[in-house]
């Protein structure tokens, strides 16, 4: 007998995220071309590289696209233990932007951070589906996917990169909540997080050599960085110049000034201040409110969906590139603090790329059922008398 056939993905999400990989190759170019062809002659190379990793996540999406979302769960214990074997590793190799985050084979690199948010949403997922009413249990419900989540949280700080591992943490809190976890637990685990996190703080700052830590100097910065605009302030302010030089309306595609030596990492982590400069206030807001409802197409199919692995895997992805996103946007704007996290679809940045792809053909397979059961239901209703 074969297989029931299963239905299409959803084309609205599916346009929306070949719209957002589009609209980002062109801004990493626009960023890019100019420091790219002074520094190495090719103005061609961040973009061409981006231009990879697409392809390659592309594959990936096609992948998990096709495959039914439950059979995912029998990859999920095997890729969690590469993951951890790739965080473990990593912590080891020499030191770029004061992180050992990246394996490096040329002008190519992987992060395997960008692969473990995404793995450990999925094992919580399986583990909450396995777990089912079991898992409101504290000791064998709650505990196991805590230790879980602090064990790789902190493989991630030993490198270190704490704006990933906020992501993790904040995207793993969600997760267990929606996967039916007893409140009461995850206030109590919180509060005793909070305080102890504020100890640690304080303690560092009474006995840390803080001067030259440039993450206290991020956080202190926030306040004010125009009290040190050429050196801790240094990158939100040349972020604020960006947004003040497009104003309302934007210098135009390519015509941005900031990206010409004066913002670091301008195709990186702060592209959203070269889309605010060259597309302006209305640019920059269209492109946010067209995210918004990326986001939220996303997960009104991830709710839908009736298995509890699915729903979870989906609102889990979704909400990552929610926080992602509005931890990247916020810290560009100087909102929050800078963290240096990439812009989901838009930055420069392979291993985020292919994992934000992946994450979509998740999506994207888990809205292949619904879509095969809407029309199923109404021939049903049709042939009833």
């Amino acid at each position: 007998m074969n297989p029931p056939r299963r239905g299409t993905p959803d084309f609205l999400l599916l346009f929306l995220t070949f719209l957002l990989v589009c609209f980002g190759l062109a801004m990493v170019f626009s960023a890019s071309s100019m420091t790219s062809a002074y520094r190495w002659d090719d103005p061609w190379l961040f973009t061409r590289k981006q231009l990879i990793a697409v392809g390659i996540g592309v594959v990936g999406m096609l992948f998990c696209m096709n495959v039914h979302y439950t059979k995912l769960k029998k990859l999920v214990i095997p890729a969690f233990f590469f993951v951890v074997l790739g965080l473990v590793f990593v912590i080891f190799t020499s030191k770029a932007n004061g992180a050992s985050s990246w394996y490096t084979l040329g002008r190519y690199g992987i992060q395997p951070t960008e692969f473990a948010k995404l793995i450990v949403i999925l094992y919580l997922a399986s583990l909450i589906s396995n777990k089912d009413e079991k898992f409101r249990s504290f000791r064998k419900g709650l505990l196991p996917a805590i230790l879980v989540v602090a064990f790789v949280c902190g493989l991630i700080l030993l490198q270190p990169d704490f704006g990933s591992c906020m992501i993790l943490l904040m995207c793993s809190v969600i997760v267990i909540m929606v996967g039916g976890s007893n409140l009461k637990h995850i206030f109590g685990i919180g509060a005793i997080f909070a305080v102890l996190a504020s100890l640690g703080l304080v303690l560092y700052l009474l006995l840390g050599d803080t001067g030259n830590n440039f993450r206290i100097n991020r956080l202190t910065s926030f306040m004010d960085p125009f009290a040190d605009p050429q050196g801790s302030g240094l990158q939100v302010v040349q972020s604020l110049y960006a947004f003040g030089h497009g104003g309302f309306a934007g210098a135009g595609f390519g015509q941005g000034i900031q990206k010409l030596h004066y913002l670091p990492e301008a195709h990186n982590d702060f592209i959203f201040a070269i889309i605010g400069e060259e597309l302006g206030f209305i640019g920059s807001s269209l492109f946010i409110l067209i995210y918004l409802f990326f986001i939220w197409r996303g997960l009104l199919i991830a709710v839908r969906c009736p298995d509890i692995f699915g729903m979870l895997s989906g609102v889990g992805i979704m909400v990552m590139f929610a926080i992602q996103a509005f931890i990247n946007i916020g810290g560009v704007t100087g909102t929050i603090p800078l963290t240096g996290v990439t812009l989901p679809f838009i930055s420069a940045g392979g291993s985020s790329m292919m994992v934000s792809l992946i994450g979509m053909g998740i999506v994207l397979g888990i809205s292949r059922e619904q879509s095969h059961k809407e029309p199923a239901a109404a021939s049903a209703q049709k042939k009833r008398p």
